[in-house]
């Protein structure tokens, strides 16, 4: 059994990583392993996000991205996807005062087509008002794909040779990153996975290129800072072997 310490690493407090992604997974899985449905784990889910989203602020991290639908949930059933899409209206709408006060720029990352007039609503009265917040960016990639986020990039990058105002030349991957859903925003350090998968799931593809991916066995509905930390801990250990190994 693997004993979490509760204790911030010191690496964090004085360097905190700069971008944590997390792939929120597990939530149905918890809801039926305690004989409740699904969207029980949903509602639990929600409430870790803005847990974790504080946690991650408290130490300093400047951006924090949680993928909490991708564009392949559609398939879930309809009761699910209905389910979601609610909570989602209320997760913008109940958070947004708290997010203001402590300094929380909101922002989505996905694609708004498909989704509900009341939530695109919510999403951008959300954005609007936490605009000028510092503390901490939180990007929800609601309704996202990697590989669209990167054809959408690719598109816009065309467009701009077409029309003149950009030559062939010019691109380079700071040119390719300002065209994509999290322009003028760091790479991740660390990509954080639970509910014990492997995989990214078509998640930040790009900006993961150089991340620590830490699986975890847990489920989202389960994650706490302790296991926040014990992750942040990996990627220092992780980061002091690569600086070793160059170094030797």
């Amino acid at each position: 059994m693997v004993i979490f310490e509760t204790k911030i690493p010191k690496e964090i407090l004085s360097n905190p990583p700069k971008h944590v992604g997390i792939i929120c997974d597990g939530n149905g899985r918890w809801g039926k392993k305690r004989g409740l449905p699904r969207t029980a784990g949903h509602e639990i889910g929600m409430r870790v996000a803005k847990d974790i989203t504080y946690a991650c602020a408290e130490v300093g991290v400047k951006f924090v991205t949680m993928f909490a639908f991708s564009t392949e949930n559609w398939k879930r059933s309809k009761d699910e996807v209905n389910f979601l899409m609610k909570l989602f209206v209320r997760f913008f709408r109940e958070w947004r005062q708290e997010a203001i006060k402590k300094g929380i720029r909101v922002n989505h990352i996905g694609l708004l087509d498909g989704l509900s007039e009341e939530l695109k609503k919510e999403i951008k009265l959300t954005q609007v008002e936490t605009l000028n917040n510092s503390n901490i960016v939180f990007n929800v990639a609601l309704n996202y794909s990697g590989r669209t986020e990167i054809i959408a990039a690719a598109r816009d990058i065309a467009k701009q040779l077409k029309e003149g105002t950009m030559d062939i030349n010019d691109i380079d991957n700071q040119v390719f990153s300002s065209s994509l859903f999290t322009a003028n925003q760091p790479d991740l350090d660390i990509l954080i996975r639970t509910g014990n998968e492997n995989r990214i799931s078509n998640f930040l593809l790009w900006q993961s290129s150089n991340a620590l991916l830490c699986s975890l066995p847990i489920l989202w509905p389960d994650f706490r800072r302790k296991h926040l930390w014990k992750s942040f801990q990996g990627y220092y250990d992780n980061k002091s072997k690569r600086e070793f190994s160059r170094e030797s």
